[in-house]
């Protein structure tokens, strides 16, 4: 069993970390959105760019599916799309509250109109 606080590191072969740093290169494509896409840190993706740009990491680079390509532009459009909506339902829940509230004020059964225990 492990020791509370120790992690467990993987080993990634080299032909992954190529794919990955060539996927992060495309036009449009962020280190960000190819990392969550592969289940990796974007530090480590960030780290494996690096170590191609200084020749560390050298190899044939596989060859790149356009759909592999597309499918990571969706996802970043998918994302934008929903921050807006988050955006949207956030704004219209406050304005929501704001109008039951200002309703809650001018209703008559909420404003006192005389003494208490008075009757006409």
């Amino acid at each position: 069993m492990a020791k509370p606080g120790t992690q467990k590191i993987k080993n990634y072969g080299l032909d992954f970390k190529l794919r990955a740093v060539q996927l992060s290169k495309q036009p449009g494509v962020l280190v960000k959105d190819v990392a969550e896409s592969l289940c990796i840190h974007p530090f480590m993706l960030s780290k494996w760019r690096k170590q191609v740009r200084d020749g560390e990491l050298q190899g044939s680079v596989p060859s790149l599916e356009a759909e592999a390509v597309a499918e990571l532009r969706r996802l970043r459009e998918v994302e934008r799309q929903f921050k807006r909506l988050q955006m949207e339902h956030d704004l219209l829940k406050k304005a929501i509250r704001f109008a039951s509230e200002q309703k809650a004020k001018s209703l008559p059964s909420s404003r006192q109109t005389g003494k208490p225990g008075l009757s006409k």
